[in-house]
């Protein structure tokens, strides 16, 4: 039996069975088991810990009455394909970058990272504070999703190429890997864009398949083994400032659930998050030692690429200004972005610049 049209006539059956309209919400009984689909390989770096985490402190939080169990991409169905899955009631959860799933809204792109957008801290910022869930929850809505951030990369790298990038026009003709808005800019300068899942990248950019890729920093990275095909990384990236990622219930399961077990939900997603981001950038630094000792040649975009990814991201971002529901939520982004901001360059960076001058 389908599992969303078993869920909605349990509801109605009980709805209809009630004495009275005071009575209490009946909620599944006795220990659950939910199905969570990932779009992470088994053991890829980071991201693949990420989901294992929530899915793990769900477990214990709730003493085995709520287990999950975790399917890692290709299990049961493939990485890109967990949207669906969820929505059609054939897993429970996913575990994801949101931004895989423009092409169902465009607007999931800002619950993973947009060009030139938040960093981790103005994504949490926004997130828990200034509206970010409510329009999370409100366009989940749409597809019969409940969803929380669940991890975050911190700000990514630019990527590994087979030739330096002197100017824009490098990339024109150049074969990427790279999701989401940002992929969307670099084709604006003619690249040819792929979106692969993680599992698939080393195999095509030693194939040949791919002239370059960003993955997501220099941890992850080395652990995938990138510095073996090519020696040439750029460090800062335009694309992904700071990347969360998701976990989505199927809304119908996720209100099936006791109050105590959706807040469990709740509460492993928003520790899941904190927890990924400092795994992340307590392992970037040394990573990045190792893989210049290793040979890889460390370098920055030139400005003129810098104002090339601007121009372009300006231009993909105005192309979907026409849906209500993405114009609201880039107009909260930007409002959000810009007030957290205001305060973090007079605080946090200028100490930082300050710590620097004088303790060396």
């Amino acid at each position: 039996m389908d599992r969303r049209k078993f869920l909605k006539s349990t509801a109605i059956g009980g709805a209809a069975a009630a004495s009275t309209a005071l009575a209490a919400p009946a909620y599944a009984q006795g220990n659950r088991t939910l199905t969570l689909v990932t779009s992470w390989g088994r053991g890829l770096a980071g991201v693949h810990d990420a989901a294992e985490r929530v899915a793990n402190s769900i477990t214990e939080m709730s003493d085995g009455s709520l287990t999950i169990d975790l399917k890692a991409a290709g299990e049961l169905v493939g990485a890109f394909e967990v949207f669906d899955a969820v929505t059609a009631g054939q897993a429970d959860m996913y575990h994801a970058a949101d931004y895989y799933f423009i092409g169902q809204h465009p607007g999931y792109a800002f619950f993973t990272a947009v060009p030139f957008g938040m960093t981790a801290q103005e994504l949490v910022n926004w997130y828990y504070h200034d509206g970010g869930h409510d329009l999370h929850s409100e366009l989940g809505q749409i597809f019969g999703l409940k969803s929380f951030i669940a991890g975050n990369t911190g700000a990514q790298a630019g990527g590994w190429f087979r030739k330096e990038i002197n100017g824009p026009e490098d990339f024109n003709g150049l074969k990427f890997r790279m999701p989401g808005l940002g992929g969307k800019a670099l084709g604006k300068l003619g690249a040819s864009v792929q979106n692969v899942p993680g599992a698939e990248v080393y195999q095509l950019l030693a194939s040949g398949g791919l002239d370059g890729t960003e993955w997501i920093g220099p941890w992850a990275d080395e652990k995938a083994g990138f510095q073996e095909i090519t020696k040439t990384y750029y460090t800062a990236g335009f694309h992904e400032p700071g990347a969360a990622l998701s976990l989505a219930t199927n809304l119908e399961v996720f209100e099936s659930l006791s109050p105590q077990h959706q807040r469990i939900i709740e509460i492993a997603s928003g520790e899941s998050h904190q927890w990924s981001l400092s795994q992340f950038l307590a392992n970037n630094g040394a990573a990045l030692q190792r893989l210049q000792a290793s040979g890889v040649k460390i370098l920055t975009f030139p400005d003129s690429v810098w104002d090339a990814f601007g121009a372009a991201s300006s231009e993909v971002l105005a192309e979907d200004m026409s849906d209500e529901l993405f114009k609201k939520i880039y107009d909260s982004v930007i409002a959000s972005m810009r007030s957290s901001s205001g305060w973090l360059k007079q605080s946090s960076t200028a100490y930082v610049a300050q710590r620097d001058r004088v303790m060396g």
